[in-house]
């Protein structure tokens, strides 16, 4: 069970980074470089892709690649989740369904 909290873990670092990254080019302006590199939010999406990594070589070192890797497929569905909720973008009934399939994917997999 601890193997799939920290893979979990992993996920939400990886989805949180993303999330962060949006939020640094969104107050840059777009890809303004001088101004993302010296983003909080880019540095903090940077440095939660570096904890979410060794967690990821834990993963690896406890769980099969063909179990780890297609969990990881979550990521998706919260990030429709985020862009939904977090960014107010408009998210069609086929991505949600799409969502849907990646879950019923998933529970077949971790089964």
């Amino acid at each position: 069970m601890i193997n799939y909290i920290i893979l979990f873990a992993n996920i939400i670092l990886l989805v949180t980074g993303q999330i962060l990254f949006k939020l640094g080019i969104e107050k840059a302006g777009g890809l303004v470089w001088n101004k993302i590199i010296t983003s909080w939010y880019v540095i903090g999406g940077l440095s939660l892709y570096g904890i979410a990594t060794i967690l990821w070589f834990v993963v690896l070192s406890r769980l099969p690649l063909s179990v780890a890797y297609p969990l990881q497929s979550i990521s998706y569905i919260l990030g429709i989740a985020a862009a939904f909720f977090i960014f107010s973008e408009p998210v069609s009934p086929t991505k949600w369904v799409g969502a849907l399939v990646i879950l019923i994917g998933v529970y077949l997999i971790a089964k």
